[in-house]
């Protein structure tokens, strides 16, 4: 496959989520322990938000007998994501759109990793069920993404701590504000308690935490 050329907001991306999320690559081993678990070794996986290929291309590193489908509403990104994989490429399908658009399965697993803080409230549940729906009973989910309390002034002083830890060495005092405004307004931030409550209603079980690092947490649960 010849390389794709990018515009610099999506060549870029690749550089973002190492920096700003405490424990990244550790996290993808984490979630790939977690699926395997319950996976077989020929399991298919769910990833919805698989534009940039991080993650696939660290599960599929791991575990070569998984074949996997990738949904993502931006197709530049599904193309970063195919060169990202790289020869790993022939075991994946990748979907543009949101959930509605992946295959029915039945999936042995599925993942949204540093995805739900964009998927406004009001969307949260469904998505939720839409996976739900295409996983075999049992089948885990793994979800990482922005979650923390939402009463003040707790709220503010993570939204200034998730800032200031993600910020590029030598970022101003106006910048860091203006990323302080757009988290405050431009994510769908919910609470712990809620994204568990959330989990269990789409008909999840054993939903626990298995990851917290500063603003972003983790879960695993099971499709009951």
């Amino acid at each position: 496959m010849r390389p794709v050329s990018f515009d610099g907001h999506v060549a870029r991306y690749l550089e973002g989520p190492p920096r700003q999320v405490p424990g990244f690559a550790s996290l993808h081993r984490m979630v790939t322990m977690l699926l395997a678990e319950r996976m077989k070794p020929d399991g298919r996986l769910l990833v919805l938000g698989a534009g940039g290929g991080l993650e696939l291309k660290a599960f599929a590193e791991a575990q070569p007998g998984w074949s996997f489908d990738g949904v993502d509403p931006s197709a530049a990104m599904l193309q970063l994501a195919a060169q990202t994989v790289g020869a790993h490429a022939g075991r994946m399908r990748f979907h543009e759109g949101e959930i509605g658009v992946a295959p029915d399965g039945p999936f042995d697993g599925a993942v949204s990793l540093l995805v739900f803080h964009f998927i406004a409230r009001e969307r949260r549940l469904e998505t939720l069920r839409q996976m739900r729906r295409r996983l075999t009973e049992g089948a885990p989910l793994v979800l990482a993404h922005i979650s923390f309390p939402q009463e003040e002034p707790e709220r503010s002083l993570w939204i200034a701590r998730h800032a200031a830890f993600g910020a590029p060495e030598g970022t101003g005092a106006a910048q860091l504000e203006s990323a302080r405004q757009a988290l405050g307004t431009r994510l769908s931030i919910l609470a712990p308690a809620e994204e568990e409550a959330m989990l269990r209603e789409a008909g999840f079980s054993g939903v626990s935490l298995f990851y917290a690092g500063l603003s972003f947490r983790g879960w695993v649960a099971y499709a009951a």
